[in-house]
């Protein structure tokens, strides 16, 4: 099938993309037909779907069953104070609307383990953004049957992680051991988060979907990047 022609509007707004070595149209085109999943609207969904949504992705889907709350404002940088009390997934939406008119977004609940393969199926690629061992289990198991690439982050007061589990790589048990309990992790409300953390990780979350999408560079397969916020520095382990 041949590609769609970008608008003259679009090509303005993808320009710098378009004149990027590696990237260009083709790349450009790939993500305008690339179908992406965000699981978790909150500190990591949200860098991640800003730029996602920036970059022209076609399709948009944001699963989140929670609502925006004032102490989320101080890092879920998408949701504003106008959208306390609304659904996370709804101002999410609202927010990709108004960044880029040529995205179209898909709103669902929560993925839960009897319909997580239903949701997943009808994307290309999932990212994780989601803050519990319980959730993040689903979402992978689901990606894994449906042999689906899938972009996790995760993030704890001044430190993060990234890392793609993707078809033929190390599973996710291989960094989440079966025997890790979210009763072993405090909630951020417990110990709190500095703010722009979510948006190092967030960032490097919609990196790592691009690549995979546009094929361009080495992405995180059986590798997990660690950043130690406090110190600036950044280190790969390998899995």
């Amino acid at each position: 099938m041949a590609s769609e022609a970008f608008s003259p509007e679009e090509t303005r707004r993808y320009s710098r993309h378009l004149v990027l070595k590696g990237m260009g149209g083709a790349g450009q085109q790939k993500l305008k037909a690339a179908r992406v999943l965000v699981v978790g609207a909150g500190g990591l969904g949200s860098p991640a779907i800003a730029y996602l949504a920036a970059a022209g992705v076609g399709t948009l889907g944001i699963a989140d069953s929670d609502s925006v709350a004032v102490s989320n404002l101080q890092r879920q940088v998408i949701h504003r104070t106008a959208d306390i009390d609304r659904a996370k997934t709804e101002s999410a939406a609202d927010f990709v609307r108004e960044r880029n008119p040529y995205v179209a977004v898909v709103e669902h609940p929560a993925i839960e383990g009897n319909d997580a393969d239903q949701v997943l199926a009808g994307y290309d690629l999932v990212l994780d953004g989601t803050d519990t061992l319980t959730s993040r289990r689903i979402v992978a198991a689901a990606a894994a049957r449906l042999r689906l690439p899938l972009v996790s982050g995760a993030m704890s007061m001044f430190d993060g992680q990234v890392t793609v589990f993707a078809p033929g790589g190390p599973s996710f048990e291989a960094v989440f051991p079966p025997e890790a309990d979210d009763a072993d992790l405090p909630g951020c409300e417990v110990t709190g988060i500095i703010g722009p953390l979510p948006g190092v990780i967030g960032s490097l979350m919609a990196m790592e979907a691009i690549k995979l999408i546009t094929g361009i560079g080495t992405p995180l397969v059986g590798r997990v990047l660690v950043y130690d916020g406090k110190r600036g520095e950044f280190t790969t382990l390998e899995v």
